[in-house]
C-alpha cells in the first residue's frame, strides 16, 4: 500500500520534473559496481561511468550520441552528494514547472535544451565530463531570480533571500568536494537564459530572442482555445431539453 501511495504521489508530479528525476535516479542506480566474492579482482557492472561521460571524440567520431544526454543524468555514486543533488533537482525543477512555466511545458523543455547545448559547448573549454550538477545550478538560479522576495531556509542553518541560494549551494557543494567550476558554469548559463528571457525583452528596443520552436508547442502544449469558437446549442448552458 505504501508503494502504491508513493507511486500515485509521484505520478502527480509535473511531467518534465518526473521524467528528468526518474532518468537521473535510474541512470545513477544502474552504475552498480561491487567486488565479487572470493577476493576476485574483477568488477561486476551494469553500466560504467565511462559509458556515460561526455567525450566529443566518441560522440562525433564514433557516433556515441547518447553521451550528449547521459552526462546530464549521472550524479556520481549513491551517497549523500547524490541525494543532495536529487533533492535540489526535484524541488526546484518542480517549483519552476508549477510556477513560472505552468501551462508552458514546451517553453520549459526548450529551456533545458538551450541550457544543455550551451553547457556542452562551454564544457568543452573546461574539459567537464558530467554536467548534471551544472544543470541543477541553472534551475536553481532561474528560480531564484524569478522569486527575489522569497526567503529560503537552507537546511535550518541559514535564512536568506532567494537570489543568494545558488551561491550558498555552490559553497555547500564545494564542502562536499565537488568542483566549483561546474556550479559556476550552471550559474553562468542560468544568467544568460534569465537575461535573454526576462531582462532584455523588457528593455527599450528589446525583444524575445529565445523562441520555442512550433513543433515543441504542438507536441507538448495543450491546444489553445479559439476565442471566436461558438459552442453547439446542445453544448451551451441552459435548461435541460427533452
Amino acid at each position: 500500500m505504501a508503494w502504491q501511495g508513493l507511486a500515485t504521489e509521484f505520478l502527480q508530479v509535473p511531467a518534465v520534473t518526473r521524467t528528468y528525476t526518474a532518468a537521473c535516479v535510474l541512470t545513477t542506480a544502474a552504475v552498480v559496481s561491487r567486488e565479487p566474492p572470493w577476493g576476485s579482482a574483477a568488477v561486476l557492472e551494469l553500466l560504467s561511468p565511462f559509458q556515460l561521460y561526455f567525450n566529443p571524440h566518441l560522440v562525433f567520431r564514433k557516433f556515441q550520441v547518447w553521451r550528449l544526454i547521459t552526462n546530464f543524468l549521472f550524479f556520481g555514486p549513491l551517497g549523500f552528494s547524490f541525494f543532495f543533488n536529487m533533492l535540489f533537482v526535484f524541488r526546484y525543477c518542480r517549483m519552476l514547472e508549477e510556477g513560472s512555466f505552468r501551462g508552458r511545458t514546451a517553453d520549459f523543455v526548450f529551456m533545458f535544451l538551450f541550457g544543455g547545448v550551451l553547457m556542452t559547448l562551454l564544457g568543452l573549454l573546461g574539459s567537464l565530463f558530467f554536467l548534471g550538477q551544472a544543470l541543477t545550478a541553472m534551475l536553481v538560479y532561474v528560480w531564484s531570480r524569478r522569486s527575489p522576495g522569497v526567503r529560503v531556509n537552507f537546511f535550518g542553518l541559514l535564512t536568506f533571500q532567494a537570489p543568494f541560494l545558488p551561491w550558498a549551494l555552490m559553497g555547500f557543494s564545494m564542502l562536499l568536494g565537488n568542483s566549483i567550476l561546474v556550479d559556476l558554469l550552471g550559474i553562468a548559463v542560468g544568467h544568460v537564459y534569465y537575461f535573454l528571457e526576462d531582462v532584455f525583452p523588457n528593455q527599450p528596443g528589446g525583444k524575445r530572442l529565445l523562441l520555442t520552436p512550433s513543433f515543441l508547442k504542438l507536441l507538448l502544449d495543450a491546444p489553445a482555445e479559439d476565442p471566436n469558437y461558438l459552442p453547439l446549442p446542445e453544448e451551451q448552458p441552459g435548461p435541460l431539453q427533452r
